[in-house]
């Protein structure tokens, strides 16, 4: 575990037995245009089952696609972007995500739930600064460092910001995320570890781990079918 992410958690203790269940990934996506791109937006939520259940921090971000950690788009109020919709700078900080309604509908960030606004308390867990060499960027850049270990906590969990039924929370999904890619781009696969309780004091925090793809990536039995469609094609010729 991460310095930040344990701060964050240790005081929500680790006795009892946790009822919370984390189910896994949804993926929304949306086509949108701004500034003469055509973009996807990605919304990304982590799904419980219990009507208390808290997300706490996320960590271990990475891609087993090539590439999988590059191209997004970014328009918000970080250094060098300044609300200009691009590629070159940007951050995943949701407080710096600027306007509800020129920005934040078209940026990538990453959250512990709550409202991509000023007042959202994630922050970025230390894995974002690569390979032990300091990087002043720390999640204050467009991409994501390939280390596999990036991660993010709710620096104060009392607010609740991640739990299922808070606002803008649904009653089962807490938004992790919100990744902007340029229409067409290729699918990419995500893997992802959250950590979590049932939101009452003195139960243990628990962690789960799961996949979530960016675009359509076919199951195996499709890219099958596909290479013998491909066939008989040919064959009709």
């Amino acid at each position: 575990m991460k310095n930040g992410m344990i701060a964050a958690i240790a005081g929500l203790g680790v006795a009892g037995v946790a009822s919370a269940s984390f189910t896994g990934y949804v993926v929304s996506s949306t086509n949108v245009t701004n500034s003469g791109q055509n973009l996807v937006v990605y919304s990304v939520f982590a799904r419980f089952n219990g009507p208390t259940d808290t997300l706490l921090n996320a960590f271990n971000l990475g891609s087993s696609t090539p590439g999988g950690l590059v191209g997004f788009w970014h328009k918000d109020n970080s250094s060098g972007n300044s609300g200009t919709l691009g590629q070159e700078f940007g951050t995943w900080n949701p407080s710096q995500t600027g306007s509800i309604t020129a920005n934040r509908p078209f940026d990538s960030y990453v959250t512990v739930g709550g409202q991509a606004s000023g007042t959202n308390t994630s922050n970025a867990d230390p894995s974002w600064v690569t390979g032990g060499n300091a990087d002043a960027r720390s999640w204050n850049r467009p991409d994501l460092p390939n280390n596999g270990t990036l991660g993010w906590f709710n620096s104060n969990p009392p607010n609740l910001q991640g739990r299922v039924g808070t606002a803008p929370n649904t009653a089962t999904d807490v938004r992790i995320g919100q990744f902007v890619l340029s229409a067409g781009h290729s699918a990419r696969t995500m893997t992802l570890t959250v950590g979590y309780n049932d939101g009452v004091p003195g139960t243990a925090v628990q962690f789960g781990t799961n996949t979530f793809d960016l675009g359509v990536i076919p199951a195996p039995g499709a890219v099958a079918l596909l290479g013998l469609a491909g066939l008989a094609g040919r064959r009709r010729r």
